[in-house]
């Protein structure tokens, strides 16, 4: 695996699955009166992940915005 291939996977196990866990635990702890257990760990770690992968693997691949916008709304270099 490339150095630049880890790094990414690196990326979106710290950043995008274990911040997207701790933001949804203060944002249930913060708005509403449920109990933080690990029922609820686990619910919030089945809706983190798919988040995590679309924003830090897919969007924030290189070359995702090249493709996903047309040509006319891109500024060239």
């Amino acid at each position: 695996m490339k150095k630049i291939n880890k790094a990414r996977l690196f990326e979106f196990l710290i950043i995008g699955i274990l911040f997207g866990l701790a933001e949804d635990l203060l944002a249930i702890f913060l708005a509403t009166d449920a109990e933080i257990n690990l029922k609820v760990v686990w619910v919030v770690l089945a809706v983190a992940v798919p988040f995590a992968f679309i924003s830090e693997i897919i969007v924030d691949h290189p070359r995702f915005w090249e493709v996903m916008m047309p040509r006319s709304w891109r500024k060239e270099k």
